[in-house]
C-alpha cells in the first residue's frame, strides 16, 4: 500500500485528508497484518458515497422480495417469479445483475427443496403444496449492487421442513450478532455452523458468501465452516454477504449437468438458505439488503 502523508487525499476517495479519514485504520490494519492476520484490501472499502449508492439500489432488492412475498403461491410457475422481479426492478430503475451474469439466462434464482441454490425459474417448473423456495434477488443500481434472499414455504410444509427453514434464518442471525469491527469473519462461520449442527444440520462448504459493491462478486469469499478468530478482518466499510445454505443431510452438493448452474445436495434431502448483505460500522453493523 503506498504510504500517504497526513495532508494527502485520502486512497478512499472520500475527497477528505488522509489524517482525518484512514489513517488511524491503516495502522490498526497494521498491527493485525503484522501479526499474520488476514486484513481486507483498500479496494473492498467503500466510502460513504458508495455506501449512499447501495442503499439506494438495496431499496430496490428489498422491494422487489416484498413484492414476491405478496404474491408468491402454489400453481403459479418459477418463470412468473422472474417475470415478477424484472418488471418490478425496471419498474424502480434498476436492472437485475443475474440477468446474463456470466451467462446465467434469468432475473432470479429460484432454488426448491433439494436445491441448494442457482435454481433457474422455467414455465416447466411449478410450485406444488408443501415446497419450501429460496428467491435470490439481486440489483444493479447507477452501478451499485445489493442481494439477498428469503425462504418462502408454499401452503402445508411439513414441520420438518419448517424447522429447517426456521433454523437457516436463526444461523444467520447469529451470525449477524457476531458482526463487529476488527473482529474476523470466521467468529461469523462459527456460530452459524455451531448452530446447525446443535439442530442435525450441515452447511455448505463449497458455496457461500461474498464481497459486494462495485461488483456483484467482490473479495472475501465468505466461509462458514472456518474457525473461531480466523478468516478476514472485518474492518469499517466492508460490505458482504451473510447466506450459509443449510442442509438436512450432507453438506456434499453438485452441479447439474444439463444447465451448469443448478446446485443440489447430493443426497438429494433438503436444503435451505436466507441471505442479507452486510456494512461493518465503526461500532457494529449496519443490515443493507435482506
Amino acid at each position: 500500500m503506498k504510504k500517504l502523508k497526513r495532508d494527502e487525499l485520502c486512497w478512499c476517495k472520500s475527497g477528505k485528508h488522509y489524517g482525518d479519514c484512514h489513517m488511524a485504520f491503516d495502522k490498526k490494519l497494521d498491527v493485525f497484518q503484522k501479526k499474520f492476520h488476514k486484513v481486507p484490501p483498500r479496494s473492498i472499502i467503500k466510502n460513504e458515497e458508495q455506501l449512499q449508492g447501495m442503499r439506494e439500489s438495496s431499496k430496490i432488492n428489498v422491494a422487489v422480495l416484498d413484492y414476491v412475498a405478496e404474491h408468491i403461491h402454489a400453481g403459479m410457475t418459477t418463470e412468473e417469479i422472474d417475470q415478477m422481479v424484472y418488471e418490478k426492478t425496471t419498474a424502480m430503475g434498476g436492472i437485475p445483475a443475474p440477468l446474463n451474469y456470466e451467462g446465467f439466462p434469468k432475473s432470479v434464482c429460484t432454488s426448491i427443496n433439494n436445491e441448494v441454490c442457482h435454481g433457474i425459474p422455467s414455465n416447466d417448473i411449478i410450485l406444488a403444496d408443501g415446497d419450501i423456495i429460496n428467491v435470490d434477488c439481486s440489483t444493479i443500481l447507477n452501478g451499485y449492487f445489493s442481494d439477498s434472499s428469503r425462504m418462502f414455504c408454499i401452503g402445508n410444509v411439513s414441520e420438518e421442513n419448517q424447522k429447517l427453514v426456521r433454523v437457516a434464518k436463526e444461523c444467520v442471525e447469529l451470525g449477524l450478532a457476531q458482526v463487529k469491527p476488527w473482529g474476523h469473519l470466521g467468529d461469523v462461520a462459527h456460530a452459524i455452523n455451531e448452530h446447525a449442527k446443535a439442530n442435525g444440520y450441515t452447511v455448505v462448504r463449497d458455496v457461500g458468501g461474498h464481497g459486494i459493491g462495485l461488483e456483484f462478486h467482490e473479495t472475501p469469499f465468505v466461509s462458514y465452516v472456518i474457525k473461531k478468530g480466523t478468516g478476514m478482518v472485518m474492518a469499517p466499510g466492508m460490505v458482504f454477504t451473510i447466506e450459509p445454505m443449510i442442509n438436512a443431510g450432507t453438506c456434499e452438493i453438485y452441479v447439474d449437468d444439463d444447465n451448469g448452474w443448478t446446485i443440489y445436495t447430493d443426497d438429494d434431502k433438503m436444503s435451505a438458505q436466507w441471505e442479507i448483505m452486510v456494512l461493518v460500522t465503526e461500532d457494529g453493523y449496519e443490515v443493507m439488503s435482506w
